[in-house]
């Protein structure tokens, strides 16, 4: 054992080196978003929103004809740290990580016609004052009722994985899970739950906002509804504005694709019709 005055003698090199790290890894510390990069991001969300098509040379020139000084490099980096990605067909370059396995689309040309066959989820960003937090939603594609949701301020796996199980819990287990290619929704842990269960797994073609479009245009309709009207000042406004909305979305507003019924109507309808 190391005496503490022989312990302060050991240089930080010689310490990093027991530790098995690098110099780099060592004196890391995380920057913070600007409050100028605030402001930024949720100028990109808005134009994100009204055409999801725009990349970032198209995003550029909106915002440099709104007054703003900023480069496609400063855009590109932000919008890949708020999971914002152009809409267009893509050849396929990027190469999946080998250590995550990527699933088929089964819903093509598919019928669906009762609740519980197919749950999507997804993730979008939510802008705040001060910071930003991420939303992940489990829906039911049939009814496009709202099962459940989990709010984040990073993009690891496990706020996915509680808003999933919550879902399981509360409301059986569907027949198919569909998915986009996220990291947090190919994660072995994630995965694994619906594995056990026996759930078929789907996950979106790269670049196909359309084949899990009800929960793109619930996102549309948060932000718009909700999101930008309301300035949230931190994390606990932003859990009580998205979870009023939700809770509007499924048992207060009439959808016309469900014949102006709501999605709670839908969903628990016919699930005692089918009982």
């Amino acid at each position: 054992m190391i005496a503490k005055d022989q312990d302060e003698k050991i240089s930080v090199r010689r310490r990093i080196g027991l530790l098995g790290l690098g110099r780099s890894a060592f004196y890391y510390r995380p920057r913070t978003v600007s409050d100028h990069d605030h402001e930024l991001m949720k100028a990109i969300d808005q134009i994100n929103m009204s055409h999801p098509c725009f990349g970032s040379r198209r995003i550029m020139a909106v915002l440099r004809s709104a007054g703003w000084n900023v480069g496609r490099d400063h855009i590109r980096r932000l919008m890949r740290m708020m999971r914002i990605f152009a809409i267009y067909p893509k050849k396929r370059t990027t190469i999946p990580c080998k250590e995550h396995k990527i699933y088929p689309y089964l819903l093509r040309n598919r019928v669906i016609n009762r609740p519980n066959q197919v749950w999507c989820t997804d993730i979008t960003y939510i802008p705040m004052a001060k910071g930003f937090a991420y939303l992940v939603a489990i829906m039911d594609w049939h009814s496009r009722c709202v099962l459940s949701w989990r709010l984040s301020t990073s993009l690891d796996a496990s706020f996915c994985i509680e808003a999933l199980q919550e879902a399981l819990q509360s409301y059986g287990c569907p027949e198919i899970f569909n998915s986009d290619q996220g990291s947090q929704f190919t994660s072995s842990e994630f995965l694994a739950v619906l594995s056990a269960r026996n759930i078929s797994i789907s996950m979106d073609s790269k670049g196909r906002f359309y084949d899990n479009i009800f929960i793109e245009r619930l996102w549309r309709s948060l932000k718009q509804e909700e999101v930008y009207l309301n300035a949230y000042e931190n994390v606990k406004e932003c859990r009580r504005g998205i979870g009023s909305f939700i809770k509007h979305y499924n048992t207060g507003r009439p959808h016309q694709a469900l014949k102006y019924q709501t999605p709670s109507q839908v969903y628990g309808l016919l699930q005692r019709a089918a009982s």
